[in-house]
């Protein structure tokens, strides 16, 4: 990748397209440092498993294409499925081992991303705090901090919406491996995919956003009240 095409913020779009994407304000305040690291972990948590390791993926990883797929918004959990299951291997252990190598690698991701989304999420409860005690705030500032606010929320929201659906994607390849080339390697993949749902639970941190998910609270008051001027 040549320097010039890469720079630090290369998924800064991530919240602004998470904001976008159930019409809540978008700020323009710069990012802290934390809050980049918290999309450029989240980045790798949204997009699909499927669409890693592909020509075109390194476009999206290095923040060069600043847009989701459609597809993103809304997961199809045979998905994942069909591409296993489709490609050619000279042995069925290969698609047992690459589920595996993938559940195991979100879990390691789930515990980078986690820990700087709690710092973010900590370090914005008090930022909302503070807007009442500062006492010379112009309504732009005001705006622009409700709608960063807003912003991780939903990035965070994001993340564990999309954990789930993978977890039920690599749920729905196991059982299609297990009745079209059983093995006893599946049972390696059900401790890894105990141990994956273990840590999405305990890495929840807000409660759903609606991002078009049946039953899902809606963006949070202050992000929706948020009008940003430009």
């Amino acid at each position: 990748m040549r320097p010039s095409l890469v720079t630090d913020g290369i998924h800064a779009w991530v919240g602004r397209d998470a904001a976008r994407g159930v019409g809540a304000p978008i700020s323009l305040f710069p990012l802290t440092d934390d809050e980049m690291l918290m999309r450029d972990y989240g980045y790798q948590l949204i997009e699909p498993t499927y669409d890693r390791q592909r020509w075109y993926s390194v476009l999206g990883e290095w923040g060069m294409t600043h847009y989701f797929k459609p597809e993103w918004y809304h997961c199809d959990i045979t998905a994942y499925a069909a591409r296993l299951m489709n490609a050619y291997v000279r042995s069925e252990t290969s698609r047992y081992s690459r589920l595996d190598e993938d559940v195991r690698n979100d879990v390691v991701r789930i515990e980078h991303f986690v820990p700087v989304a709690r710092r973010v999420l900590d370090i914005d409860g008090k930022r909302d705090k503070s807007l009442g005690f500062v006492p010379v705030l112009s309504g732009q500032e005001v705006a622009n901090a409700k709608a960063r606010i807003g912003e991780n929320y939903l990035v965070v929201a994001w993340v564990q919406q999309a954990l789930l659906d993978r977890a039920a994607s690599y749920r729905f390849a196991l059982e299609r491996l297990i009745i079209v080339a059983p093995s006893p390697f599946a049972v390696e993949i059900e401790r890894s995919l105990n141990l994956l749902q273990t840590q999405i639970t305990a890495g929840v941190l807000v409660p759903p956003a609606n991002l078009g998910i049946a039953g899902a609270a809606p963006v949070p008051a202050p992000a929706r009240r948020a009008v940003v001027s430009k």
